[in-house]
């Protein structure tokens, strides 16, 4: 998977054992990012919706969660990556934006990923294959990069990783059918349909996807947008159709709200950090329409950018970063028998943790671990 920002990697064991106690056969990813935990849903034989606005997190969905494994002619999808990865490097967008112009990655792998690209719109463009193949390359593209995991900024001398050569690799495909959408989660959530159960993991702060992955977006649209400043970001991250509600502190508390009234579920679990907008309370009673609410609080170490501290455009530290760790949430809402039978697979999933429980006058816990899930 690629480096994320609000990867909830360490929050998969957690997250797995809620999915496993709570006997879902049908789950919604209505954030769904990179589908690391649409796939681990998946891999349990849990059919899944995995929504995204995103054209990069839909091409993953598209990949990893809508694509059958065992639909899949692996003999051909070999052929087509050990073809692509032959093909000479050419200039291109990617060289020229992307290497010349800014230093995302080093000249020699930018010429592949044009090359790749090229080859992939021109021979596979409404096949099958396409979304593998471009997970693939975005996958790989990464590994190749200069950066610390965004796409804001690149890093003032090149990475170690940079060096070494862009080579495609199989994307671990996951058998059993899915759906992958593409749209607004507020707009979409309403005409859903049912779900035993619902993760949501919507972005909490001003910084958004689409320019902290303005790249990958690129790649998949392929469309050689105009860019503008340091970090050659595309052009239309200034169209107002690009920004989300969730990215406002004006109108992210009301978009939350309606979105989680519009969600059907059996369970939901609301993922959530204490650098959002909106309080645990406020995340509470946004769910208080279900029988039963339990959060679980967990400490979190920062992505790695800020653990790398405030630097200048020449490279020299110039600022104090206010805290290195965070406190992570799952808001778990419900019927009393699957709240509870969550709460308890979430707390066997953690043995020896330490655990505080209050409870309040509306029914509802919160149940606080020690050090337990840290973010990547």
């Amino acid at each position: 998977m690629i480096k994320y920002i609000g990867s909830k990697r360490r929050l998969i064991p957690v997250l797995d054992a809620i999915a496993v106690a709570s006997g879902a056969r049908t789950a919604l990813d209505l954030f769904t990012g990179t589908t690391r935990v649409a796939q681990a849903f998946k891999r349990r034989g849990i059919r899944i919706t995995a929504v995204d606005a995103a054209r990069y997190a839909n091409e993953f969905a598209r990949c990893y969660v809508e694509t059958d494994a065992g639909a899949i002619t692996h003999r051909a999808l070999g052929d087509a990556l050990a073809r692509l990865n032959r093909l000479p490097g050419v200039d291109g967008y990617v060289t020229d934006t992307f290497c010349q112009r800014s230093r995302f990655f080093q000249p020699f792998n930018g010429r592949r990923i044009d090359a790749i690209r090229q080859a992939i719109a021109a021979d596979f463009a409404g096949t099958t294959l396409e979304p593998i193949l471009l997970t693939s390359l975005i996958e790989a593209a990464d590994r190749v990069d200069s950066t610390i995991g965004d796409q804001m900024a690149y890093v003032k001398e090149w990475a170690q990783r940079s060096y070494r050569p862009l080579e495609l690799r199989c994307p671990e495909l996951l058998a059993g059918p899915g759906m992958a959408i593409r749209g607004d989660a507020q707009a979409l959530a309403p005409a859903l349909g049912h779900f035993d159960l619902a993760y949501l993991d919507p972005p909490y702060n001003q910084h958004r996807y689409f320019t902290n992955y303005h790249v990958w977006e690129t790649l998949v649209a392929w469309d050689a947008p105009p860019h503008y400043g340091v970090a050659c970001k595309r052009v239309d991250a200034r169209d107002p159709s690009t920004k989300s509600a969730f990215n406002s502190k004006r109108t992210m508390p009301a978009a939350l709200a309606a979105t989680v009234a519009a969600v059907d579920c059996r369970l939901l679990v609301l993922s959530y950090n204490d650098e959002s907008w909106v309080s645990v309370e406020e995340l509470e009673t946004m769910c208080s329409h279900h029988d039963e609410i339990a959060t679980l609080a967990f400490d979190s170490a920062r992505y790695v950018g800020a653990r790398l501290g405030i630097h200048n455009p020449s490279g020299l530290k110039v600022g104090t970063v206010s805290h290195l760790r965070n406190r992570e949430y799952l808001v778990l809402a419900g019927s009393v028998t699957a709240v509870r039978t969550a709460v308890s697979a979430a707390m066997a999933a953690h043995p020896g943790a330490r655990w505080a429980i209050r409870t309040e006058a509306l029914p509802r816990v919160r149940r606080e671990a020690g050090p337990a899930a840290r973010r990547s």
